[in-house]
Parts: structure tokens; sequence; C-alpha cells
């Protein structure tokens, strides 16, 4: 590949069919903004000069991209075209060559941009191009008897001849820098759109004995850009196709590849069971025979070897020890540690507590800001009161303690090693080690009490 690459990213169209608020190349695919994926796709390509041309909703696009050094911003003030946009970067490439990309066409694959440098050794230009059975509103590839590009044309100008070929302009381009400032001061916007097309180059470069070479992507997919919602929500469900698909070869099972999302990386080891409709988003590191149950959510979370997550549990910022079992409908919220061999049961929330070997809070209870010991059992309905509207407050439940049902745990408070607390108890003081604690009311009956009643109709 000749050396040095430019990337220029052009995203600055609005995207008025999106009718949203949010710049058209920051609405997402797998959890990232359109233009992130265009951005990782380049940097694999190792450019020297990596720049987003940026223009309606570019302070939003900027600070969505906030801290990454190596891309380079040109501002677009007035949307004049395509030409006039990659015009905007021209200060701020270096030689070699020019690699033009869409921020709004997302899912390109690396090895087909490597395929279209690899043609423009020499200072050739190469234009990525596709063959469609409808190549009705894309610019049209004009060859001559030879078979040679002449230009392209575009649907709005295009003649009726022109019209019915079939290979049609992705409009991402290769092209040699040292031409560029000339070129791009030829271009007219005498056209149906009043702008200044990148696609007018072609038939300079033809003028000026410069050769024109065509690569097709693998996919169509992989040249469709996004402009309204449904184009998205057909891409995203591509990539994700893609995403199931590479993890099936893997080795992973899932059980409905139609129904899962992965929206950022998932590392997994071997017989790992995905049920359908599970959304994993971060990093999700799963170990050896890890079962996940249907309508599960994970993100940012570490799952050791043999846990079991039944359904519709929702996991964040978590740690889950081997042989665990959680769920179902639990929730794991950030700071969630849990050793081997816990037992998190259904309708019980953990927040930023460490859960001890062993240990079960198998119901309808909160945990917050706790250190469990190991072989603990907490009963069902027991929440720890960590919070006095200002400051939160440590509860420590040690080894073999077992909590009665439906306790109230006021930190900050400790149970000690083996101790024992009644049902009922709101425990707002140290309950010493092997002794049975009993916080609650006494029972009284009111004899003669006469209960309200509704009269008879």
């Amino acid at each position: 590949m000749t050396h040095p690459l430019n990337v220029v990213v052009l995203a600055a169209g609005q995207g008025k069919r999106m009718y949203s608020k949010l710049p058209k190349v920051l609405h997402q695919i797998a959890g990232k903004p359109l233009v992130g994926h265009v951005l990782d796709t380049a940097r694999q390509l190792q450019p020297a000069r990596l720049v987003v041309v940026h223009g309606h909703g570019g302070e939003l696009v900027q600070k969505a991209f906030a801290g990454q050094t190596d891309l380079a911003w040109a501002h677009q003030a007035q949307q004049l075209g395509t030409g006039h946009a990659l015009a905007q970067a021209l200060p701020q490439l270096e030689g070699g060559v020019t690699l033009m990309l869409y921020g709004d066409v997302p899912l390109t694959r690396v090895s087909t941009l490597q395929a279209l440098l690899a043609t423009v050794e020499g200072g050739k230009m190469g234009i990525l191009t596709d063959v469609l059975d409808d190549a009705t509103g894309y610019g049209r590839i004009v060859r001559n008897t030879e078979g040679e590009v002449q230009a392209i044309v575009e649907q709005k100008d295009a003649t009726p001849a022109q019209a019915a070929i079939r290979e049609m302009n992705t409009g991402i381009l290769a092209l040699p820098t040292a031409r560029l400032a000339g070129w791009l001061g030829e271009l007219k916007n005498d056209n149906a759109q009043g702008e200044y097309y990148a696609t007018d180059l072609i038939a300079l470069a033809v003028r000026d004995g410069v050769a024109v070479a065509t690569v097709h992507p693998q996919d169509h997919w992989e040249a469709e850009g996004i402009n309204n919602k449904v184009q998205l929500a057909t891409l995203e469900r591509i990539f994700q196709q893609q995403q199931a698909h590479a993890l099936l070869t893997a080795g992973i099972t899932l059980r409905d590849p139609a129904r899962f999302d992965l929206r950022g990386t998932l590392e997994h080891g071997m017989d790992v069971i995905v049920d359908a409709n599970c959304v994993f988003e971060g990093k999700v590191v799963l170990g050896h025979d890890v079962s996940i149950g249907a309508n599960c959510v994970l993100k940012n979370v570490t799952i050791a070897d043999g846990a079991v997550i039944h359904p519709f549990c929702h996991l964040e910022d978590a740690v889950i020890g081997a042989g665990s079992l959680i769920g179902p409908y639990a929730r794991l919220r950030p700071g969630t540690e849990l050793a081997e061999n816990v037992h998190v049961g259904n309708f019980v929330e953990v927040k930023k507590s460490v859960v001890g070997v062993g240990s079960k809070v198998n119901h309808l209870t909160y945990i917050g800001d706790t250190t469990i010991g190991r072989d603990v059992n907490v009963g069902a309905g027991t929440i720890t009161a960590n919070y006095d509207g200002v400051n939160k407050f440590r509860t420590v439940i040690e080894d073999e303690a077992r909590i009665g049902s439906n306790n109230v745990l006021v930190a900050p408070v400790t149970i000690g090693a083996r101790a024992t607390t009644g049902a009922g108890s709101v425990i707002g003081k140290n309950a010493p080690a092997g002794e049975l604690t009993v916080a609650r009311a006494k029972q009284v009956t009111i004899t003669g009490w006469q209960r309200p009643e509704k009269p008879k109709q």
C-alpha cells in the first residue's frame, strides 16, 4: 500500500430523515456511534492522518470523541457537497493516498478497503463500486467500450441509458493526494443539486490520464449508508448476525442467533450457553460451562466457570464466582463481587457488596454496601438500611451468620460470626457472635376491639 495514507471521514450531514435532534453520525449500531465504527475500521489501516469533517451538530460529534488524540478535525460550515467537504480537509493531508469514507456507512470491511488501496499503487485512483439489481438513487459508473471507467453520473443528472446501468458508486474513493488540490479547485456545481461532487474527480482523472481502478465489496451491505431509522435497524440486525456467526463459529451455543445483541466485546470459554433475547454491553467475560438464561442484560461483567444466570437478570459492573447461581429476576449493581458457590435468588438486589464463599441471599432482599462472609444465609425480605439521606454506611455479616426473614439491618452494624437474628428484627446495634439477637415489639392482643365494617347493602 502506498504511504503515507490519509483517511478523511465525511461526517457533516444533518440527516433530516432521521427525525432526531442528534446528528446522524451519532446514532448507534451495537451501542457505538455510526462514525465510531468507521473510525475503528480506519484505524486498522494505520493511517498517518485521520481527519473527520464535521458540520451539522459538529460540537456534539467532537464531544463524543473527546480525548481521541489521533483525530484531526475539519469544519464544513456549509454543506455544499462531498467535493466541498473533502476540500475542507485538504490542508491537513500529507502525500501518498487519501481514502474518503463516510460517517454514515458503518460496516465496510477492513479487507475490502485494503483491496481498494492495493489497486492505487503508482498514482492511480480507486473506486469502491457495486452491482445492484436496482441501482435507483445511486451514481452510475460510466465505462467506455474497453471497460475503462470514464465518469460517475448522479441519478438526477443521468440520461435514460445511463440510468439503466447497474454498477453504482458507493462514494468510497482512494485518491492520489498530490492531485487533489488541483482537481478540487476545478469542481463545478452546475448540476441538479447545485453541489460540488467528489464523484466528478473521476472525469478529471480520466482527462489527465490517471488510471481508475474499481473494487467490489464482498457483501452489498458493506457500502450501505444510513439515512433513516429503517436503514439503521436493518444494518443493526446485519451487524448482530455477523457477531453471532463469529461467536457460533468460536463455540458458543446461542439458542436463537436472531435474538442476540452484543454491544461491546464478549470473551468466553468452552461450553457456554446463551438463551434468547440476551444483551451484552461493554466488556463481558464468561468462563467455561457458563449458562445465561433468556432475557438477561449483562454489562461489564466477569462470570467464572460453571456459574448459572437464570432468566430475567440484570448484571452490571459485577464479578461472579465459579459455580454461583443467580436469579431469576436478580439485579447485581456496580461493585458487586460474589465468591464461589454463592446463591443470589429471585427479586434480590445487590449493590457495592462482597459476598463470601457458599453464602445465600435467596429471596426478596436488598444488600447494599455490605460485606458478607462465608456460608451466611440471609432470610427473605431482608434489607440493609445503608443510607441516612446524606451518607452511606457499611454492614458487616461475618462467617456462618443466619439472618432471619424480614430483617432490617441498620448500618453501620456488624453481625458476628455464627450469630442468628430473629425474624422481623430491626437490628441497629452489633449482634454478638454465636448468639441469638431479636429486636421486635412484643406481640399484644387487644380483646374486645371492634373492627370497622362497611354497612351491608
